[in-house]
Order: structure tokens, then sequence, then C-alpha cells
């Protein structure tokens, strides 16, 4: 057998070339799967104001259909109209989603057209968490983590339940990535 850097012939059970040091067998790497650890989405109240409208939209069609028999039409029109905002509203929500995994963290946004962004949790930089007054009093957050590898590669976890918790697994799973 010949050693792979320096080409000098060796005995067939040699660990190291004698002339060079160079491994003579690299060790095959352990099999490392990646898993998930966390599946993050905005809170519901990302998505009120459209919750909001669309229900509005059908109660005052299902007035106009109570109250007026003649305008039976225009009230299941604006019925129909209220379930396509709320169906929209769904949509939208279910539209962003970021996902832990024991090497990665991995933002999906879209709803016709996407957008995917992954940031390796060992280029992780800083980990913040910033809560406004109103998503204190709901118990929402932002968490925005930055990346080492390029100043611009930010991603932000935008009206998330439990910031700190968030932040604290990211944290956690970029220190057991390190180790």
């Amino acid at each position: 057998m010949r050693c792979p850097q320096c080409g000098m012939e060796m005995a067939g059970q040699a660990a190291f070339c004698s002339r060079c040091g160079a491994r003579m067998f690299a060790p095959k790497p352990a099999a490392v799967r990646e898993y998930s650890l966390a599946l993050i989405r905005p809170s519901w109240i990302h998505s009120a104001q459209g919750f909001l409208v669309g229900a509005l939209v059908i109660a005052f069609g299902a007035y106009v259909v109570w109250k007026n028999h003649d305008l039976w039409r225009a009230g299941f029109i604006l019925m129909g109209a209220g379930v396509f905002i709320l169906a929209i509203a769904v949509r939208v929500y279910r539209s962003v989603s970021w996902s832990l995994t024991s090497d990665r963290l991995v933002e999906k946004r879209g709803v016709l057209s996407s957008h995917r962004r992954e940031m390796e949790l060992s280029d992780i930089r800083s980990i913040e968490v910033d809560r406004r007054f109103m998503q204190r009093l709901m118990g929402l957050g932002n968490v925005i983590v930055s990346s080492a590898a390029n100043r611009d590669a930010v991603i932000h976890l935008s009206d998330i339940a439990k910031p700190d918790a968030v932040a604290e697994t990211v944290r956690l799973a970029r220190l057991k990535r390190l180790a």
C-alpha cells in the first residue's frame, strides 16, 4: 500500500506513514443526523386584524339577511366575502414559520412565492429579545438572531409567544452544536 501524501510504499497494516507521518486510513465519520428541536410560528395576534375584519363582514352580512329579506343576495355575498377574508388571514398566519434543528435555524416565508433563509447554529453571533409594550401585555415578543458569517444575515422571529424561552432554546442548541 502507498502513502496518499508522499507516495512511499508501506506495510499493509501500518496506521501512519513512517516517512511523513500521514494517517494511512482516515476513520469513517460518525453518521450524524440532523433532528428537529422546535417549530416556531407567530402568534394568532399577528393576524388578528384579518380575523376581526372577516368576522365583522360575516356578521354584517348575516344582519343584512336577517333584517332585510329583499337584500338576501347582498347579505350572502357579504358573508362569502367574510369567509374569504378569514381564509386569507389563516393563510397569511401559516405563511411564516421558523424551524430550529440540531444544526441550523431555518426561516420560511411566503404565500404565493416563497423565501427560505438558513443560518448555521455555529455562525450565530448574538440573540436579542425585543418586547414592545403591547407585546408585553399579550405575552409576545420578537427574537432577533444575527449571524457572524455575514453582517446582513439576520433572522427576525416576530410576534412569537414566550420569546425568552425561544431565545434560550436557540442559545442552548448553539452551545450544544459548538461542543
